[in-house]
């Protein structure tokens, strides 16, 4: 495996970024400048996926090395209840994005999902298993996968669950904003994965793209918790141990589209590339906080 290597003349050094405005376009823009890349960050005012006029025009005028493609509804119920809106942006749009990038002879990275599977199988999923998606939003997503693998081969696909972070609409942000809004806050006990914090998410695709490793990866921060766990956790760590979280299943909320009841994850390519296990969600969940804090 090539390490990556900003000197290295094969790695590439400019990124289009879809879903720019959402919270893992954000991180991985700015980790990526860090790198000294140039970055061409992309909302969905600035471009519309599912436009593939647009996108191909995006695309061929930035010329880029990469595109990393961020864009997605993740919104699980109301793609439940518009199916065409929901494979519009999760298959049509990657599709798009995948046929603009060979003609311009770019290397694709797409974001899809844990939703891809059926939550059935007692210990972690790899990319052994084989999908069975519960819900329009996951088959979606997996329409989604293999539509970038049938229009280009150099293609990374990163499956990844539950992403927190500062900003945006997720699940650790929202938890703070319904506390200073005083909300009746509940939390759901019997469906389990693993919370995966944004920053380290950007960072692990960026190792992958430098080593040029193309494949299906699962990438997520390691340790299994529920919804329930992560906003006790997360609380404690804030000074607000005082907030009341009452414990609820899944069924009780009545949404629209099912869930995965356990949907953790394990990257089998990851281990034989050698790439080391990000770190506990819980250690993440620390910096989490703290950012979430001075913001406020």
């Amino acid at each position: 495996m090539k390490a990556f290597n900003q000197a290295d003349s094969t790695t590439p050094k400019s990124a289009l970024i879809t879903g720019a405005g959402g919270l893992l376009g954000a991180c991985m823009s700015e980790h990526l400048r860090a790198a000294n890349w140039r970055v061409i960050p992309c909302n969905h005012q600035q471009l519309d996926i599912t436009d593939e006029e647009a996108v191909r025009r995006s695309v061929l005028e930035a010329r880029p090395d990469v595109v990393i493609n961020c864009a997605a509804t993740a919104d699980v119920d109301r793609c439940e209840r518009d199916v065409e809106w929901a494979y519009a942006v999760n298959e049509k749009g990657v599709r798009y994005l995948a046929r603009a990038c060979r003609a311009t002879h770019a290397e694709l990275v797409h974001v899809s999902t844990d939703y891809v599977f059926d939550g059935s199988k007692a210990g972690f999923y790899t990319q052994a298993d084989a999908p069975n998606p519960l819900s329009v939003y996951g088959q979606s997503k997996l329409a989604g996968e293999g539509a970038a693998q049938e229009e280009l081969e150099p293609t990374y696909l990163i499956r990844t669950s539950w992403v927190f972070g500062v900003g945006g609409k997720n699940f650790g942000s929202r938890l703070f904003a319904y506390v200073r809004a005083g909300a009746k806050l509940k939390g759901v006990i019997d469906q389990t994965s693993i919370a995966t914090y944004a920053p380290d998410l950007a960072a692990r695709i960026a190792e992958i793209i430098g080593s040029g490793e193309h494949g299906l990866y699962h990438i997520t921060n390691t340790g299994v918790t529920s919804w329930y766990d992560f906003a006790i956790y997360a609380l404690e760590l804030a000074g607000m141990s005082e907030v009341v979280i009452e414990p609820c299943n899944r069924a009780d909320l009545n949404q629209t589209a099912p869930r995965p009841h356990h949907s953790a994850m394990r990257c089998l390519l990851s281990e034989k590339l050698g790439l080391a296990p990000l770190r506990h969600w819980r250690d993440a969940a620390v910096d989490f906080v703290r950012e979430q804090l001075a913001k406020n």
